[in-house]
């Protein structure tokens, strides 16, 4: 079992930063592929980022690449998203999502199905 709380969240200007944290309990947190999703009002659910268990494999969303930053700290179990040069566009709820080993490798890792661990998100809110 593996719980997910996510932190960080509010509102910013355009062109502004926030860091987006996410601490993991439970048995074999460090051991999965971790995600960031994020959801508008009347959007489906989409990948932003995810990273392997070692931090070697990373995925982006074309819409974040070059401004968000995935990464994790196993040994305090946590999961981060620097996200720099905001755009209201970015404006959604944001989840950490806990996945199988594989699907931060197999091409999968924007699918929302193949995460069965998640947090309950954090608003971003990003006014031009």
């Amino acid at each position: 079992q593996v719980q997910l709380v996510e932190s960080g969240g509010g509102s910013v200007q355009a062109g502004g930063s926030l860091r987006l944290s996410c601490a993991a309990y439970g048995y074999g947190s460090s051991s999965r592929c971790m995600g960031w999703f994020r959801q508008a009002p009347g959007s489906e659910r989409e990948g932003v980022a995810a990273i392997s268990s070692s931090g070697g494999v990373v995925n982006y969303a074309d819409s974040v690449k070059g401004r968000f930053t995935i990464s994790r700290d196993n040994a305090k179990n946590m999961l981060y998203l620097q996200m720099n040069s905001l755009k209201p566009e970015d404006t959604a709820m944001y989840y950490c999502a806990a996945a199988p080993l594989t699907t931060c490798s197999g091409g999968v890792w924007t699918v929302p199905g193949r995460y069965y661990y998640w947090g309950q998100g954090t608003q971003v809110t990003v006014s031009s």
